[in-house]
């Protein structure tokens, strides 16, 4: 074995990973023992037990972590992030719950998000506009960009925004994830070639997270994760679930009750403020859909 160095894991499948040390190289790795709780994103301590091949001895701190869900299980999939780009078009119309899903996680750990409105040259724009006025006015930044069709002004402001940061970009089928890719790293395919290689097979490449280097410094970067469907956040109880929500929080606080739920109880500020037209009710009904599901005990 040679000396124990710090690295990054740029991809992972069960036991399975790539790992790139100081240099840029990109070595495959397993860990030891049977379990593993490393994700992309990590800093590990490997090291090299061949020319190709190294063993992952400890994972390092990490700064946050975010958690995939589908319907039998919650599991850790990136870490050490900065920032969170959640994709929505015009067509296909998206999902107000996955979005709302998506930026308590992000507020939980701690990591900023951006919305991006892609394909804003179709009809159906103004009507996506609207569906995402609530967030607009509760101080959430949102991105009207035209990817495919004006991709010089999509990259001019999507650079600097994302320069010297660990980006997640997140994004349902159609809405322009692939294009957003392409258009942002420029050896893409090169990239996951070369993961592919490391890993010695292609099984290990289509559902799982990506990480690409924008520059060449490889400081700025963006993760794809094209396998999940929705954030779990069973990780929040479900008391704590409001205050991760920017609307809400300007009346926490000012409930009758301390431990009020913002579901029943008299005197809710939060309530009062749903009544006044302070707070969407489609943002109120996710909320309480969302404290009934981390109130029950999971399915799995």
């Amino acid at each position: 074995m040679k000396p124990a160095q710090i690295g990054l894991v740029v991809r992972g499948h069960g036991r399975h990973y790539v790992v790139e040390d100081e240099n840029g190289e990109r070595v495959h790795c397993l860990t030891r023992g049977k379990k593993s709780d490393c994700v992309v994103g990590d800093r590990v301590r490997w090291q090299r037990s061949s020319d190709h091949e190294g063993v992952i001895d400890k994972l390092e701190p990490r700064r946050n972590l975010l958690f995939r869900q589908d319907e039998w299980k919650t599991k850790s999939f990136a870490a050490n992030l900065d920032r969170l780009l959640v994709l929505v078009a015009a067509e296909p119309q998206f999902s107000e719950s996955q979005l709302t899903r998506a930026l308590i996680a992000a507020d939980s750990a701690g990591i900023t998000t951006d919305i991006l409105l892609n394909k804003t040259d179709l009809p159906q724009a103004e009507a996506a506009r609207q569906r995402l006025a609530p967030y607009k006015a509760m101080g959430q930044r949102v991105l009207e960009l035209s990817l495919k069709g004006r991709p010089d002004e999509a990259r001019e402001t999507l650079m600097p925004l994302l320069e010297n940061q660990a980006t997640l970009v997140l994004g349902p089928s159609g809405t322009g994830k692939s294009t957003l890719i392409n258009l942002l790293v420029p050896d893409a395919g090169a990239q996951v070639g070369e993961i592919s290689q490391a890993l010695n097979s292609g099984r290990h490449t289509t559902t799982t997270t990506q990480w690409y280097w924008l520059d060449d410094r490889r400081e700025t970067a963006l993760l794809d994760s094209p396998g999940f469907q929705e954030f779990g956040l069973r990780q929040i109880p479900a008391p704590e679930l409001a205050s991760h929500m920017a609307d809400f929080k300007p009346f926490l606080g000012e409930c009758r009750f301390h431990n009020c739920s913002h579901r029943h109880e008299p005197g809710c500020a939060v309530l009062t403020a749903v009544e006044a037209g302070k707070i969407s009710p489609s943002r109120y009904r996710i909320y309480d859909e969302l404290w009934q599901e981390l109130s029950s005990p999971p399915r799995y």
